[in-house]
């Protein structure tokens, strides 16, 4: 059997587990570009940015509610690992304010009600803001373990004021590495802790990096295209993770081209074209949205994406061996 998990220390109860509470949410909300939301944790205006002549990201105003799923779809180039990329960090905006010249209408962006336009990408992270990529960033020459325990934060032995005190940094260690095998437990990775990232399956390594993202305790989680390149076998078990994440209070944030996975996991929908954001909405209504068929589903619109496995809105059972299928 499985270790025993523990809930993560930041793990709060949210209100919004409830199905019928996310229904009564989004209902009160108008499903319309950049729309207001009644608690957003995230809250992004004048976002751009330009590649020579081209325009990837043009973002006026976007809000992130908190403690839902909220999915972030549009065509290929239609800006939303761009946007990522911005908002974490990882990248600087055109139209972001320098130290000598603040352009008309501003990049500016607020996680939780702190600013985070000049923000470097691991201060973004500090702050609660936590995100896997596109393709996986696991160290393939580290084994699983190591992988995790460089998620871990606030860690003494890093510090050269501090790194003298072994008895601080290996009390932190022990606490570190009994976190991430719990995480590793939760993930049904346990088994692999000492053998190489490298050996992973692509769908295994998509499972390690989300666990080593929650290493960070989150307040949110972004994560890109998290059924890239997944065995369907193991689709399942993430979308069981996510809505787990969800139930315990971490706000997700993800972008997916699978759209059973949107239809069926969401709570709200963002839809991005050419850079812009073109609808917002539960799945249902922007998937029957004229602007978001042009842009983006084609004439299969009025089929039914949706897996029958994937029709009810609730946590997929995990599968009780640690080994997950390759």
């Amino acid at each position: 059997m499985p270790e025993s998990i523990t809930r993560s220390p930041n793990a709060v109860d949210n209100p919004y587990a409830d199905p019928a509470a996310r229904r009564a949410l989004t209902d009160g909300i108008a499903a319309e570009p950049g729309v207001a939301k009644p608690d957003p944790i995230l809250v992004v205006d004048n976002i751009v940015r330009k590649f020579g002549g081209m325009t990837a990201v043009d973002v006026d105003h976007l809000e992130v509610q908190k403690g839902i799923i909220t999915a972030l779809i549009g065509p290929n180039g239609a800006g939303k690992t761009t946007f990522f990329n911005l908002i974490t960090g990882f990248d600087r905006p055109t139209s972001a304010p320098t130290r000598f010249k603040r352009p008309e209408n501003a990049a500016t962006w607020s996680f939780e009600g702190s600013e985070l336009g000049s923000t470097s990408a691991s201060n973004v992270a500090r702050a609660g803001m936590v995100r896997t990529f596109q393709l996986t960033k696991s160290l393939n020459r580290m084994t699983v373990m190591e992988n995790m325990m460089l998620g871990a934060r606030e860690q003494s032995g890093e510090n050269l004021l501090t790194c003298w005190l072994r008895p601080t940094w290996a009390k932190e260690e022990r606490e570190a590495e009994a976190k991430a095998k719990e995480l590793l437990a939760r993930f049904k990775l346990l088994r692999k802790k000492d053998d190489y990232a490298g050996s992973l399956s692509g769908g295994q390594r998509k499972l390690l990096e989300m666990a080593r993202a929650l290493m960070t305790d989150p307040t949110m989680i972004m994560l890109d295209e998290p059924m890239a390149g997944v065995n369907p076998a193991l689709t399942q078990s993430l979308l069981g993770h996510i809505q787990s994440l969800r139930d315990e209070g971490t706000t997700v944030l993800f972008v997916e081209h699978d759209m059973h996975m949107v239809r069926h996991i969401s709570d709200w929908v963002v839809v991005m074209a050419e850079g812009r954001v073109i609808a917002e909405g539960r799945a249902e209504v922007v998937m029957s949205d004229p602007a978001v068929i042009d842009a983006y589903l084609g004439a299969h619109h009025d089929t039914d994406l949706g897996d029958e496995t994937l029709q009810e809105d609730t946590v997929a059972p995990q599968p009780t061996s640690e080994e997950n299928p390759t």
